[in-house]
């Protein structure tokens, strides 16, 4: 007998041939894999019932499976499974958890939550979450801030100062910067004299005799930059108004310029367009007086609270 004709009666074939001699062997797929197919499709069948699945006319089919959550206003909901729903619970359950923790930040004062380890690793871990979804997308979410737009609260140069009950209030009541356009009531020499002496307060390399008129201006009644800025020039935190001799900018983007000549022109530029962009919100009305104590502590602990 052929090899052809013996493998033809040990091996079930489809009928099919081409060439005469070429044929589909007609191979069983394993048990194994035929039983998980099966269990596949009625999984998938039951799935289709308990969660949402199917669209249907202008919905869907929304599954037996419910889920229950307190929403916002403090009223229990209950609703067919859906993601959304199962995040307001899980937000449920994580305040929950929460709540005796809160309540001894409430108890305390500042400085005993500083003190106390267990509320100081509450304070890191819940601080970081509320910092990251309320004041990091400003203040970056190390806290370093932006030179020209938010200040850096890892630092020990304060706007408003930096102890615990500043930057409480700070955080409640919010914060808006102001300084005039000076390029309006003094010209360009005056304020060319002005950058020179405030690039000499800290240092820079500036032009002597413009910084000695510049001192001048910023005493007088002229430009009166005393009145906010001190006559020493270091600053008076009651007005939020910088320090211009801890060698540390916000406003005026110092740092980023390489030149001596480019520093005094990037405070030379604040100077003449003023600032009236340092706005802070207040979160008083945002967050709970337990999550701003939280995030005040927060705040302190990033390294130059005071």
């Amino acid at each position: 007998m052929s090899e052809h004709n013996l493998q033809s009666q040990t091996v079930q074939t489809t009928g099919h041939a081409w060439d005469g001699d070429l044929q589909e062997f007609n191979n069983p797929l394993p048990t194994w894999w035929v039983f998980t197919f099966y269990v596949t499709i009625v999984f998938s069948i039951v799935y289709w019932f308990i969660y949402p699945s199917w669209p249907i006319g202008k919905g869907f089919l929304a599954g037996l499976s419910s889920i229950s959550y307190v929403n916002k206003a403090g009223e229990t909901v209950s609703t067919h499974w859906n993601t959304r729903a199962l995040l307001m619970e899980g937000l449920n359950k994580t305040d929950e958890m929460q709540k005796p923790y809160f309540s001894k930040v409430a108890a305390n004062d500042f400085s005993q939550i500083a003190k106390d380890p267990e509320l100081s690793g509450f304070v890191l871990s819940a601080g970081k979450v509320l910092f990251t979804d309320n004041c990091a997308p400003c203040h970056q979410q190390g806290g370093q801030g932006k030179v020209g737009f938010f200040p850096n609260l890892t630092d020990d140069d304060w706007l408003y100062g930096g102890s615990f009950e500043k930057i409480h209030q700070s955080i409640t009541g919010g914060r808006h910067g102001y300084m005039p356009a000076f390029g309006e009531v003094l010209n360009a020499a005056e304020i060319d004299a002005l950058a020179n002496y405030v690039a000499s307060l800290s240092g820079i390399a500036h032009d002597s005799g413009k910084a000695a008129s510049g001192k001048t201006l910023f005493t007088s009644e002229t430009a009166a930059c005393y009145y906010c800025h001190s006559a020493s020039g270091a600053g008076r935190q009651d007005l939020g108004a910088p320090n211009l001799t801890d060698k540390i900018w916000l406003w005026a983007n110092v740092p980023a310029a390489e030149k001596p000549e480019d520093k005094v022109a990037a405070i030379r530029s604040t100077i003449a367009a003023g600032v009236n962009k340092g706005v802070m919100p207040a979160w008083g009305g945002r967050l709970s007086p337990e999550q701003i104590k939280v995030l005040t502590v927060y705040v302190h602990e990033l390294g130059g609270g005071k």
